[in-house]
């Protein structure tokens, strides 16, 4: 009996062992069958759904928004915390007026004017690794005359000059003219031979077309006289002595005096003031105008239209229009973007501009808008006229862009008045320049 109760006492110890031991382990180790052990979503902490980031792209640029939309797209695809959307704006040197007005600032744009400079409206880019890989000359033309830093970067290079058919130049025995008169006369005969095909060819509805006849015609007096930098000093300052805006006989006399001339002569297409940019480009296209003023920005267009034209594209000066001066030509920084200080994403934009800066995109970009780009590393088959570019830049005298005007008178603004001059508002040349000073100096000093 006293061994039966001895095994029954160790029985029961061995078996509360066992239950312990059993206890410890059910403690320290999860069953990942059992549901209970799990923890569910609604038990985890939420997340945060992160908002991609979204840049604006302001432009003025017509001929490239299809391009940039392409790049765009890579971009986004590739970037997908950033969405950079593309606004275009006919008139954008006018409504970015509003935009900074209103607070509707861009963040990244292609409008860049030097009162919103002054203005501290643009980030400094004069430490960016870009300028490394870019012309010095470029760099030059994007430097800031007043505090010699850089607010903006040249994706390229352009020319502006006047396109002319050298078929109809060939058949009439036409050489390219120095002067005025001398232009004026090809057009004549142009005239006289061929009474289907116009002279010279303007979008006049395109006010910014002839703005830039100002720029280049009017203006280039002033740059070739002075120089880069001490005509840009003299437009920033307002410079009387040197600019004449108002003077007989000078640029804006001047050219006023051509515009009507050509007019009296029935030299333009008749429908100047109607005629549109397309127009334009489709007329030289179809071997219907024999002559148009155009930068290397159009000529994509033309070829698109008539890629015949290829070898029939001439490229030369614009004849000088005042005595004693040279033939000019524009020779300068093209497709510049800036990044506003108001941003909220300058960093962001930074990255859609270095990706937009990648060699295969700035070759894709140069092809497309056919000027060669202003980076050293990017090697671009930009055209089919590059030796007629080359003979014109040697035989004008290379000027730039006006980007020293008064921010109240844009170019487009300018353009309105040539508009004006054509339509018979002002009676004489004088009364044009006069008017011209008038608004320039009213703008001048309503931003200084």
């Amino acid at each position: 009996m006293k061994k039966f109760i001895s095994m029954l006492l160790i029985l029961m110890m061995t078996i509360s062992l066992i239950g312990c031991g059993e206890e410890k382990d059910t403690i320290s180790d999860v069953d990942p069958d059992n549901d209970s052990n799990q923890v569910t979503e609604n038990d985890k902490e939420p997340e945060t759904e992160k908002k991609p980031v979204h840049i604006k792209l302001f432009t003025g640029k017509v001929e490239t928004v299809d391009l940039l939309n392409e790049i765009i797209k890579e971009f986004n695809e590739s970037h997908p915390d950033i969405v950079v959307e593309q606004e275009f704006q006919k008139d954008a040197s006018n409504v970015i007026k509003v935009k900074f007005a209103s607070g509707d600032v861009p963040d990244i744009t292609t409008v860049v004017t030097q009162e919103y400079i002054d203005q501290q409206k643009y980030l400094d880019f004069s430490n960016e690794d870009w300028w490394d890989r870019i012309q010095p000359a470029i760099k030059d033309m994007c430097t800031d005359v007043k505090s010699g830093k850089q607010y903006r970067v040249a994706s390229n290079m352009t020319m502006a000059g006047l396109f002319y058919n050298k078929a109809i130049f060939e058949e009439l025995e036409l050489s390219e003219p120095k002067t005025w008169e001398e232009f004026e006369e090809n057009l004549t005969k142009i005239k006289e031979s061929k009474p289907d095909v116009a002279p010279f060819f303007m979008g006049g509805k395109d006010s910014w077309m002839l703005g830039h006849l100002i720029e280049f015609m009017a203006h280039g007096v002033v740059k070739q006289k002075y120089g880069v930098t001490d005509s840009k000093k003299a437009l920033l300052a307002n410079d009387d002595e040197k600019l004449q805006f108002g003077a007989e006989g000078g640029p804006m006399d001047s050219f006023g005096a051509c515009i009507l001339s050509l007019k009296e002569k029935e030299l333009f297409n008749k429908d100047f003031i109607t005629a549109t940019y397309d127009n334009q480009i489709e007329a030289f296209a179809n071997g219907e105008a024999a002559v148009i003023s155009q930068g290397m920005w159009a000529l994509g267009g033309i070829l698109e239209k008539s890629p015949d034209m290829a070898d029939n594209i001439g490229f030369m000066p614009y004849p000088s229009i005042v005595e004693g001066t040279n033939p000019v030509i524009l020779s300068a920084e093209d497709s510049a973007y800036a990044i506003t200080s108001e941003s909220k994403y300058p960093e962001e934009a930074k990255m859609f501009l270095d990706y937009l800066f990648k060699a295969e995109n700035l070759k894709r970009y140069s092809e497309f808008v056919k000027s060669p780009c202003a980076f050293t590393d990017v090697d671009a088959d930009w055209g089919p006229i590059k030796d007629e570019v080359n003979k014109a830049l040697g035989n004008g005298v290379n000027i730039g862009f006006t980007n020293e005007s008064p921010s109240g008178f844009s170019g487009d603004d300018a353009g309105r008045m040539v508009q004006e001059l054509y339509a018979g508002q002002y009676k004489t040349s004088i009364d044009f320049a006069k008017a011209y000073k008038e608004v320039w100096d009213k703008a001048w000093n309503a931003s200084n």
